[in-house]
């Protein structure tokens, strides 16, 4: 059976995903703000699971994250808001996050929730290819989970398809080497990586990220792309005008 990110990708139309953390900006605004996205026409939501020491975050998200765990966000806190959102609900569900939190969980026992609630995929950046392949891999798609892997424009050709051939949903392409952030446009630079991943003509379609903040970067970040994610933006858009505008904000997208 094909998960819903599988299905999606199918679909003839650049795709919407939006990351935002879980708890914030109150602690019971996550599942307000899943349905609120949909009803807006967005395609994938990505939750952030907050921890404590997300290195590969901006100062955006790593201040939601730290506002989110004060308030007291839990993997366990989601997991039970999360219980049921399949009934209010469609689109594919992905949660991102650092391993560690999923370590003290216990793997097994994450995976087991993902599918019990129907959680699509996760992105996990700091689990290494190899150790997923050796460790995790089975575990994974046992319960029926798609694990997406990160690239960026320093990751090498054979690392690539290394990548590629291990994927079965998309492939989430890092617009820049640096931590995630709004920026306020697409250099040739960042083109030029797009187009050279597009050109190696992968077997998993790819998806952008970083640095995406308004109609205008959307449409660069799909030139060569699936479809882009947007993550500061909309969280300093939810910072400024609360859960309740999370529609305004994909407006000004599409």
């Amino acid at each position: 059976m094909m998960n819903r990110i599988q299905t999606k990708l199918q679909e003839d139309k650049k795709l919407l995903s939006i990351y935002f953390t879980a708890g914030y900006p109150q602690q019971g605004d996550t599942v307000k703000i899943i349905q609120s996205l949909e009803e807006h026409g967005v395609d994938m939501i990505e939750i952030g699971l907050p921890f404590s020491d997300p290195l590969a975050d901006g100062p955006t998200i790593q201040e939601s994250s730290t506002h989110a765990l004060k308030h007291g966000m839990t993997t366990e806190k989601l997991f039970s808001q999360l219980q049921g959102i399949r009934e209010k609900v469609s689109i594919p569900l992905i949660i991102m996050g650092y391993f560690n939190p999923v370590l003290q969980y216990g793997v097994q026992a994450f995976c087991e929730k993902c599918r019990e609630i129907g959680i699509d995929g996760l992105i996990l950046p700091d689990l290494p290819l190899r150790e997923y392949q050796l460790q995790y891999k089975e575990i994974f798609e046992a319960y029926g989970l798609l694990n997406i892997f990160l690239i960026t424009p320093q990751t090498s050709g054979e690392r690539i398809r290394e990548i590629d051939a291990a994927s079965n949903g998309f492939l989430y392409l890092v617009s820049s080497a640096s931590t995630t952030g709004a920026k306020s446009g697409f250099g040739q630079e960042q083109q030029d990586y797009f187009k050279r991943i597009a050109a190696m003509e992968l077997s998993n379609p790819q998806i952008a990220g970083f640095g995406i903040s308004s109609a205008e970067t959307f449409a660069q970040a799909t030139e060569n792309t699936k479809g882009a994610i947007i993550g500061s933006a909309f969280i300093k858009h939810l910072t400024e005008n609360g859960a309740d505008s999370a529609g305004d904000f994909v407006k000004r997208i599409r």
